[in-house]
């Protein structure tokens, strides 16, 4: 058994410490908001994550979880800190590292034994560094500590699947016996541990994430090449996957990614680039297929409407992927902001993610059910391809709308299969078929 504390408690902080936990170790994780600490206390989780506020209950019962706003209390008997704070984007495109800061300083101003500071936040290339100095500067003389980075590999709907079956651990250290011990914290997990220096380890992160990125905006790119030349990008992808070198995943043609790591760690990795005298130019095509995807699919709802003022528009999804109600960088938010700039009503439906939607998203219908989000509609945009959506009555969603167009953002659909069910149907990348009003007869005026 390790005493270990951890340092906020977003999607990793909380994923983290109640794995941890859920291992047999004791955690305390520190929140310095007075909400979320009290919805922590009582045995709720802040985030909608699948399966974890059952592991949460069960390790704050068993005593072997809590959560406090105290630095003092946290890290009494902590070996291990961990770092989970939040990164984001500055204006300038750099992740804004003051929370690490904070952290650092507090972790300093209350050390009072030897630990080991492990920084699993997203952080620039050399931020392990800047944390040590920081600690140095505030602890008090004597005290010993190290600094490790271990860069979290987490998916959010899958976050405690993932943290219990891990592909690799990353360590990195320039004290080796400091990473060791953090290995061995991991040994229970059965993962392959790879070991580095620091600067290599903060770097493994965002270059994992850049290349997942890259594979999504060149699918979409295909896809988009695809629409011209009339091949479906679905059968290009299935192909190309069945290589063992390329392999299936993250070969899914859409609407761009989203959510709280790929865009900001690509535009992190960008600006690192740029400043260190590089030219990062995949990376930036990287960003502007992306977003590219988003403006292809708003003009295709205007090829088919024309002008869209006035027009009332269904949305079904928010959340920037499935099992998750994190809006940060959604597809979606972007999609509905074109609509309204272009003088369209929203209306939206999403299992989870309604509640946090309106932060990003404001002036939009929100709806209980997906056949509500179809009601007297001119069109319904698929954002994000939950699994409730996969067998809607479509037969009853026809007989709602206005007009019968699905544009299908995630290709959950099969083309011919709604075409013969009236829709006016157009996927991304599923040949040269380009729909029109007149595929569909019965269409209100």
């Amino acid at each position: 058994m390790t005493n270990i504390c951890v340092v906020g408690t977003g999607y990793v902080g909380l994923t983290t410490g109640v794995c941890f936990s859920d291992l047999g170790n004791t955690v305390v994780c520190i929140e310095i908001n007075p909400e979320k600490l009290e919805q922590l206390r009582s045995g709720k989780s802040p985030i909608y994550e699948p399966g974890l506020v059952e592991l949460q209950e069960r390790n704050m019962r068993s005593g072997r979880l809590r959560f406090t706003d105290n630095y003092a209390d946290a890290m009494a008997e902590a070996s291990l800190i961990f770092i989970t704070v939040g990164t984001p984007m500055s204006d300038d495109g750099a992740a804004d590292l003051s929370q690490v800061k904070s952290a650092a300083r507090s972790i300093g101003q209350n050390l009072t034994h030897r630990a080991i500071i492990v920084d699993k936040s997203t952080v620039p290339v050399g931020t392990g560094d800047m944390v040590s100095t920081i600690i140095a500067e505030h602890t008090r003389p004597g005290i010993e500590f190290a600094v490790v980075s271990n860069p979290e590999f987490l998916r959010e709907g899958s976050a405690v699947s993932d943290f219990f079956k891990p592909d690799r651990i990353v360590l990195g250290a320039t004290d080796r016996a400091a990473a060791h011990e953090v290995a061995e914290l991991h040994e229970p997990l059965g993962a392959h541990v790879i070991i580095t220096d620091l600067r290599t380890a903060e770097m493994i992160k965002y270059a994992s994430n850049a290349f997942l990125a890259t594979r999504i905006s060149f699918i979409n790119e295909i896809a988009q090449i695809c629409e011209k030349l009339g091949a479906d990008v679905k059968e290009v992808a299935r192909g190309m996957g069945a290589d063992k070198r390329i392999g299936p995943h993250f070969l899914d043609a859409g609407i761009g990614y989203g959510g709280s790591c790929f865009p900001k760690d690509v535009l992190a990795l960008h600006h690192m680039a740029a400043n260190s005298g590089c030219h990062p130019q995949l990376l930036q095509a990287v960003m502007d297929i992306n977003q590219d995807a988003r403006n292809r699919f708003v003009a295709k709802l205007e090829t088919l409407l024309g002008d869209l003022s006035g027009r009332l528009i269904g949305v079904l999804g928010l959340s920037f992927k499935p099992n998750t109600d994190d809006m940060r960088e959604a597809p979606s938010i972007d999609i509905i902001k074109a609509l309204q700039a272009r003088g369209a009503r929203v209306k939206a439906y999403d299992p989870v993610a309604i509640e946090r939607a309106g932060e990003y998203v404001p002036e939009v219908t929100f709806c209980a059910t997906a056949y509500d989000a179809a009601k007297d509609t001119d069109a319904i945009l698929l954002i994000t391809d939950w699994n409730e959506f996969k067998q809607l009555n479509w037969e009853k969603i026809r007989t709602f709308m206005r007009t019968p167009i699905i544009l299908d953002g995630r290709n959950l659909y099969d083309p011919t299969e709604m075409r013969a069910r009236g829709f006016i149907y157009w996927g991304v990348g599923r040949g040269n078929h380009q729909p029109t009003l007149a595929d569909s007869d019965g269409v209100k005026a």
